[in-house]
């Protein structure tokens, strides 16, 4: 019967116009695929995410209208964070927004793992929700990574409003990396938003926890010759909080690097 019941719910989607390509098969009943799932990171937001959100679905909704949110809002315990409770009534407020709201147990590596884990679209992009990087440029990506049938497309900062040192470190970090990971296609490793396809996170075996995790989804798109592109964006000044990134997370990042790189030459125990 309840094969049955499958059938009759398929047929009757069918009917009314959603092709059978957009159905993914669960327990029961058959859920809805979107064409893009947009992950916004949204830790200590909860004061801006709401306006970012409606400029994202302002955006999407006149280019790609197939689409899904995802708000991750994982929080620390008794810090009297709000952001879980903004996200979840975002979501309540629209069937296409799921908040994921848990208790933390890593940094910006963690929750985007755990955002990217519940998306379901055949795109998935990836963006800080602070209003640094502007929501149309999930648009732009997105369009970049289907005309030019890539893999995994992003942007590269042409413009910072974070300060000169910010930038300086970034310069850096660019280069050195360059150094160690030759030949991958990219101006600026830590830019978002990332959009990549389903096929191409399904191969990845992301295990960051903390800030590398953007340098990592680089590695691993290299080591497997991901076709890559890149548009330029600016990147905005935020004066809601204090940078997440602390002087100690270059240090971190430096050793990432190296560590990464000595991993390559060992293939049988990449992260």
């Amino acid at each position: 019967m309840e094969g049955i019941q499958s059938f009759l719910v398929c047929d009757l989607l069918l009917f009314i116009g959603i092709s059978s390509n957009h159905l993914y098969q669960g327990r029961g009943l058959s859920a809805y695929i979107p064409n893009l799932s947009v992950v916004v990171l949204a830790y200590r937001s909860a004061t801006t995410i709401p306006s970012f959100v409606d400029s994202l679905i302002s955006c999407l909704e006149a280019s790609e209208p197939d689409w899904e949110i995802v708000l991750v809002g994982n929080y620390f315990e008794n810090t009297g964070d709000q952001t879980p409770q903004v996200v979840a009534d975002l979501a309540k407020q629209n069937p296409r927004i799921q908040a994921v709201t848990r208790p933390k147990e890593g940094m910006m590596g963690w929750d985007m793992k755990s955002g990217l884990d519940a998306a379901s679209g055949k795109a998935i992009a990836v963006i800080d929700g602070d209003g640094q990087m502007p929501a149309d440029d999930v648009i732009r990506v997105y369009q970049k990574l289907q005309e030019g049938h890539l893999d995994l497309a992003k942007t590269y900062r042409v413009q910072r409003g974070d300060g000169a040192y910010r930038k300086l470190i970034s310069t850096v970090y660019n280069i050195i990396f360059q150094g160690l990971f030759p030949g991958l296609n990219s101006r600026d490793i830590n830019s978002k938003p990332k959009v990549m396809t389903r096929s191409a996170y399904s191969r990845m075996d992301l295990k960051s926890n903390g800030w590398f995790i953007d340098a990592e989804i680089m590695i691993q798109a290299r080591r497997m010759k991901f076709k890559l592109g890149e548009v330029e964006t600016v990147f905005n000044s935020i004066d809601s909080r204090p940078s997440f990134v602390k002087p100690l997370s270059v240090l971190e990042f430096l050793a990432n690097l190296v560590w990464y790189r000595v991993l390559e030459f060992l293939p049988k125990k990449h992260p």
